[in-house]
């Protein structure tokens, strides 16, 4: 016979929520199946007012304060954990950052290394996403709370492949997918970047740490002609627990504003948002959405 108090904790979980509409739509699909939501909310990302109506509990967290996050999700008994949403980690980088956002005792002897000037410390890592997204993980860990891919509670977010919008692709277009492809791997599998804006085989802009929309722009900006192809792809080697690629309305505003034509994602691979919305307003748009598995990709333009 089962054990009710096993029972309780397996359907208790922790949220770690940013940006974005992703954490909501996971909160919803965990509140569906009868979870528990214990959310932490990041402070300046996090949309409270939509999330605490889904959630047991919701606490809002600082930057800074992985000791409080720590003692918050075993307060309440959280055993796994999983987190969505973007950071913008554009914040590390102004001024005084520490000093706006207090890192708590924990979260200094954690990311020491990271963030160390070089004549303090000679075992300074580096700060790439997966990097610092992995030793908060680890940090939980060591705290015996496990996160998890979010997808495992609602994989109906991930796209499937086909094309998604009335209008399909031209013979250019497809050999512009198959050019950004293999460029956008790389940078992935380099961890600077998931998105690669390109127009007659040739690169107009690659993401790094501005994100996908911002890139976007900078590509129309230095192309006013538009008409050019997003592609947007997970790493080789992703981590479904974190920085999974996602798209939402936005980067298809993104899109439409900058000039763009195209939209090129990978199957199984990455999050859609708020897919119905987002396909109708391409469509009204006259854009190409479309989604691949890698073989797919690579054959296209064979």
């Amino acid at each position: 016979m089962d054990n009710p108090s096993q029972n309780c904790e397996n359907m208790r979980i922790g949220l770690l929520a940013a940006w974005g509409d992703y954490p909501i739509e996971v909160a919803r699909s965990l509140q569906k199946t009868g979870h528990a939501v214990h959310c932490l909310g990041v402070e300046g990302h996090a949309n409270r007012e939509a999330l605490e109506p889904l959630c047991a509990s919701y606490q809002s967290v600082g930057i800074g304060r992985l000791g409080f996050a720590l003692r918050y999700f075993e307060k309440q008994a959280v055993y796994r954990a999983t987190m969505a949403g973007k950071f913008h980690k554009t914040l590390l980088y102004r001024p005084w950052v520490w000093f706006r956002h207090l890192p708590d005792w924990t979260a200094i002897r954690h990311f020491f290394p990271y963030f160390a000037n070089p004549l303090w410390s000679k075992e300074r890592k580096d700060r790439k996403d997966d990097t610092l997204l992995g030793a908060l993980v680890d940090a939980f860990a060591q705290r015996n709370i496990h996160f998890v891919p979010a997808t495992d509670y609602a994989p109906e977010l991930l796209v499937r492949s086909g094309q998604l919008t009335k209008r399909g692709l031209s013979l250019a277009q497809e050999n512009d997918i198959a050019f950004g492809w293999e460029l956008a791997k790389e940078m992935g599998r380099l961890d600077i970047g998931q998105s690669v804006v390109v127009k007659g085989q040739a690169v107009l802009a690659v993401e790094a740490i501005e994100g996908t929309d911002q890139c976007i722009r900078r590509a129309g900006k230095l192309c006013p002609s538009g008409e050019f192809t997003v592609v947007k792809v997970a790493k080789p080697n992703q981590d479904m627990r974190f920085d999974v690629p996602t798209i939402g309305l936005g980067t298809v505003r993104s899109l439409v504003e900058a000039g763009g034509r195209v939209l090129a994602i990978e199957a199984h691979k990455t999050i859609i948002v708020g897919q119905d919305e987002l396909v109708a307003f391409a469509d009204r748009h006259k854009l190409v959405i479309v989604s691949f598995s890698r073989p797919e990709a690579e054959s296209i333009a064979a």
